[in-house]
Order: C-alpha cells, then structure tokens, then sequence
C-alpha cells in the first residue's frame, strides 16, 4: 500500500470521530503516503497530524455554479491526481465525497456501511463487525477492510506550543487565574434539539462554582454569544466567557486541560472525549450506542422520552427535547470527577 486517499470532509464532528483512521492506516502501512480531503471548516484540527502526510481543501461553494465547477473542477483534479492511490475511503457517503472518490481514480474504493446518495455505487460499502456500533468503530471497519489492524484507538491532535500558550493567555483574560481547576460548559449545537436549556446551564455552573471549581462557557459564532448571555444573566455568579475566543487547536487545549466537559452531541465535545477528558453528554435527537462520548459511553445521559433517537433536526412535536434532562442527572455524573 504505497498512496492512500482518505475523503472526510465535514461536519468537525464526523471528522474527529474519523481520526483514528489515519492513526491505523499508519501504524499497517507506516510508508504508506496518505492524503486527506477535508472542507474548510475542519482544516484547523487536522493540521499538525503526524500521521496525515497532505491536506487537500475541497471549497464546496466554489463549486455550486456552472462557472464555478468549471472553474475549479480541473485544478481540484490535478491536485488529486498528483499521487496515484491504491486505495480511496470514502467516510462520508455523500454524493460530493462520491465525486471526490471517483475522481481521485484510486484502484480500490471502500466506503462506510451507511452510504447514501448514490455514493455506494462509487466506493463498496463496508459491513464490518462494528456496523452497528459506535460511529468510530463504523469508520474503522473501514480501515480494517483496508487490512489495517486496530490494536488501539488514538486520535491524534497536536496542539503547538503557541496554541498552548495563547490558550492560557485567553483564559486568564477570560477570568481563569491561579491553579483553580476548572469545568467546561459547551453550550451550542447545530440543531435545535441538541441544545439544553440555557436555565440548566445556569444551575449548573452555580453548582460548579459551589463545588470550589470554575465553569467555562465555549462556543462560537453570534448564537453561541448569546447563550452565554442568557446563561450568565440567570446564574447567581456568571461563569467565565470563552466563546468565540480561541479556534479549534487553542480550544481542544482548553478542554484537554479541563477536569470535564459537559455538553450535547457536537465536535467540541467529541474533541474532547477523543483526548481523554472526562465528557459528560446529553443526548436526545441521537443514540449514545453510535453518537456518545467515544470510550466514556457511561456519561452518556438520553433524554427520557419514548420518541428520542428520532434523528431530526428540529422536533417535530414542537417539544424541548432536552428539557426532561435535570441538572442532578449531570451533576450525578459529573460528581466523580470532582471529587
């Protein structure tokens, strides 16, 4: 196995839980060369990987006109195509990543047990043992297709020295001064339903702080800002604020340092379970057995209701998912580990 394509592109969730992939590819075939395809979005936490020899950003919306894709297409393919592949993994399964895989004309493609979009009818799809397991597991029955052995699970994300540094630097500025440990509070999520109440939160980080500790709110972008708003307003102390602060290295240092993190199926928090933090996460539209805290699915705390797992981005009842899930069932969860 000289040249490998792995295609991966988003969202930073699905591509976290694909980092183990490189790590196996690697350890079978350490000569291997092998080629990752990631959108823009997700460039920031591959880069560094010592097992990830190239980067190619694939700029979806460079493509969505005619123009555009006749643009773009021949340069995208010419740069795919400096490498001949014996292999192309398609871990998304999506018309686009199909695309990518067809064009990379690698001699073998594999994709994962849940393709869609046409896509199975470029890459095989892979049943493996894992197939209704654990999404990671999913995307490594892949690799093993490939004959990659899977001795150990690692996902690999380097964080640099500067990183390190201006993430401390951002969290004293931020209010996280001296040695108190602290807990972090990731407080946004793409879907609706995957967002606990902001009241909860606030109970929460009351209870942190009771506990001798510092909650930290993280996140991005305006909605997340305003979370964080919401939040401190109705807590009794607010927590300390660090959302829209740091990019994904500087933030995985920050969860990486943290006695926890508590949040809801999203890729901060499957970043942080992937590095080992204790992750506490609250479940509803999704199911731990494929979407919970890789390796700590014994945090995974699911909504009590009979319609959870629906997969929907928004409920169709008109219900808070999460609101049946109460703060003690996270501290419950949480109070080991700060002990």
């Amino acid at each position: 196995m000289q040249n490998v394509l792995v295609v991966k592109l988003s969202a930073i969730g699905d591509v976290i839980h694909a980092l183990p992939v490189s790590y196996a590819i690697k350890e079978t075939y350490p000569e291997a060369r092998l080629t990752w395809v990631v959108e823009p979005p997700a460039y920031n936490i591959l880069q560094g990987n010592p097992y990830i020899d190239e980067l190619i950003v694939f700029e979806k919306k460079k493509f969505k006109s005619l123009g555009g894709f006749l643009a773009n297409y021949g340069p995208f393919c010419d740069k795919l195509r400096q490498h001949k592949y014996d292999a192309a993994l398609d871990l998304q399964g999506l018309f686009k990543s199909a695309a990518i895989a067809w064009s990379s004309k690698a001699a073998l493609k594999l994709g994962t047990c849940n393709m869609r979009e046409l896509s199975d009818k470029v890459s095989s799809p892979v049943i493996g043992a894992h197939a209704n397991g654990h999404i990671v597991e999913r995307y490594l029955d892949v690799a093993r297709a490939l004959g990659c052995r899977v001795d150990k699970v690692v996902f690999p994300v380097v964080i640099s020295a500067d990183d390190a540094k201006l993430a401390r630097s951002y969290l004293y500025v931020a209010g996280c001064k001296g040695d108190i440990p602290y807990v972090v509070l990731a407080v946004g999520a793409n879907w609706p339903n995957k967002r606990w109440p902001v009241k909860y939160f606030a109970r929460l980080s009351d209870w942190i702080y009771s506990r001798g500790l510092l909650p930290v709110i993280v996140g991005g972008g305006a909605l997340d800002e305003q979370l964080a708003e919401d939040i401190s307003r109705l807590a009794e102390i607010p927590p300390v604020n660090m959302v829209g602060k740091t990019n994904l290295k500087q933030l995985a240092y920050v969860m990486r340092e943290a006695k926890a993190v508590v949040g809801g199926d999203t890729g901060p928090v499957h970043l942080a379970a992937g590095m080992g933090t204790p992750t506490v996460m609250f479940m509803g539209p999704t199911d731990a057995n494929r979407n919970g805290p890789y390796g700590q699915l014994e945090n995974a705390v699911e909504v009590p209701r009979e319609c959870r797992y629906c997969w929907k981005r928004a409920c169709p009842k008109g219900l808070d998912c999460l609101a049946k899930i109460m703060p003690e069932m996270i501290e419950e969860k949480l109070a080991r580990y700060l002990r």
